[in-house]
């Protein structure tokens, strides 16, 4: 018996210190969001011999297990999913929000009134210098007002363009991470600290990925991973021990197209995919733009070529350029606003011609009508989208918290499995304290 004893006692204090080593790392990690918490598996151990049809068993205390992470497989996939459809739409609204501001920055609506308005004050007395000398520098502010709305435009679009180029360099850097995580795995032995703390990597390099671009992980028996990108089509990006190669490219216009292992391949979730979106919306916004500046110069400029200026001569255009970044004023003089329609003599206070190009430039297809509708959709959208991002960040809030619950380090917990762990230290001491003094009372028997 008292051999046994110290077997038992010897198991149990072994099982108390390495329990208590678990618990120490376990509060050390407890501000860690990659680490989860670790428990140690313990079970019975009884040890039974035969001979022929006599049986004996003797207990023999604990058997320690391997070490085992808090975990569940469902809980890490919602807050993955969240975070990368959270991802997704903070990325559009911040690129969404950078444009819609430069846009606004820009002053082009207001200078479109501006531009209006000094040709209705000159429609009042259209022979008046100061007057015409006004509107032209205002058709100069005009012109002005578009190359920096042009630039603040393009400025928010390289913007994004190098954050979805640093996106690039993350997901590429979280797939080479998951192949090494891999592979290491492959060589680890089941339940030791290693692996676990190999596991952590692991999920960490999923969570990161995910708020990249959507993925679809498959787990396999040996904790390995492998991953497909979710999207348009379906595409591997990490299979065992390798990275398959992930690259991106810039159209002239911002827009982005991606590549898997050089096929073609759209992301439907995670910042990747927001960016592209708003990389779309802003060469749209690009062009539209464009659009309007090519229509003023062609709405002001046809409307020169059908009047005469103040001095009976026909009219010259005023702007030169065919699209917003290179609107330039080309006429020399504001004597040259052709106020009059053509054949009216010199001097003439005739302002025909003038009203006629006030109403193209005012009315609802016109250049000012066009702006506001821009600007309005543009809005639009990004108050859209700022709702969805708040929606969805309530999501990944809850999401994450439900993780946090399932896999984070409970300080509380801990405390109280110290103070129990200490007992059952002290109390295996005991047992074999006692096993010594049985010992030396069998030794002293005569």
């Amino acid at each position: 018996m008292p051999t046994a004893l110290f077997y038992i006692g010897r198991s149990g204090l072994t099982a108390s210190r390495a329990s208590l080593e678990l618990t120490a790392q376990n509060v050390a990690n407890a501000a860690n969001p990659d680490y989860a918490r670790r428990t140690l598996g313990q079970s019975e151990l009884v040890m039974s011999a035969s001979i022929g049809l006599n049986s004996s068993n003797s207990l023999g205390g604990v058997r320690i297990g391997g070490i085992e992470r808090a975990g569940s497989a469902l809980v890490q996939r919602q807050a993955r999913d969240s975070a990368s459809a959270l991802a997704n739409a903070s990325a559009e609204y911040s690129a969404m929000r950078e444009a819609e501001t430069a846009l606004e920055n820009s002053g082009l609506f207001d200078n479109l009134v501006d531009f209006e308005a000094a040709l209705a004050r000159l429609e009042s007395d259209p022979l008046n210098p100061a007057l015409r000398v006004s509107a032209l520098e205002t058709a100069r502010q005009l012109a002005a007002t578009f190359g920096t709305a042009d630039n603040a435009l393009g400025n928010a679009r390289l913007l994004t363009v190098s954050e979805a180029e640093a996106d690039l360099l993350s997901v590429r850097g979280f797939a080479d991470e998951l192949a090494r995580v891999n592979q290491d795995l492959v060589a680890a032995q089941e339940g030791t600290a290693s692996k676990a703390a190999l596991l952590d990597q692991r999920d960490a390099a999923l969570r990161g990925l995910a708020e990249q671009i959507g993925i679809v992980p498959s787990f396999n028996a040996n904790g390995t991973v492998d991953v497909t990108l979710s999207g348009s089509p379906p595409a591997a990006l990490v299979q065992g021990g390798s990275a398959i190669g992930f690259d991106l490219s810039v159209a002239p216009d911002g827009t982005l197209s991606f590549e898997v292992d050089g096929q073609p391949y759209v992301p439907m979730s995670g910042a990747m995919a927001g960016r592209a979106a708003a990389l779309g919306a802003i060469a749209s916004l690009q062009t539209q733009l464009d659009g309007i500046a090519v229509s003023t110069v062609s709405l002001v400029n046809g409307a020169q070529g059908t009047g005469v200026a103040a001095d009976g001569t026909p009219g010259q255009p005023i702007f030169a350029g065919t699209a917003a970044a290179d609107i330039t004023i080309v006429l020399g003089s504001g004597a040259g606003i052709a106020t009059a329609t053509a054949g009216a003599p010199a001097g003439s206070r005739d302002t025909t011609n003038l009203g006629g190009l006030i109403t193209a430039l005012g009315n609802s297809t016109g250049p000012t009508a066009s702006v506001d509708a821009l600007l309005l959709g543009l809005s639009s959208r990004v108050a859209g989208l700022d709702s969805q991002r708040e929606g969805l960040g309530i999501v990944a809030a809850s999401a994450e918290a439900e993780l946090l619950r399932e896999t984070g380090v409970d300080l509380d917990e801990e405390a109280a499995n110290l103070v129990r762990l200490q007992q059952a230290f002290e109390a295996n001491g005991r047992v074999i304290q006692v096993a010594s003094e049985i010992f030396d009372v069998l030794l002293g028997l005569r």
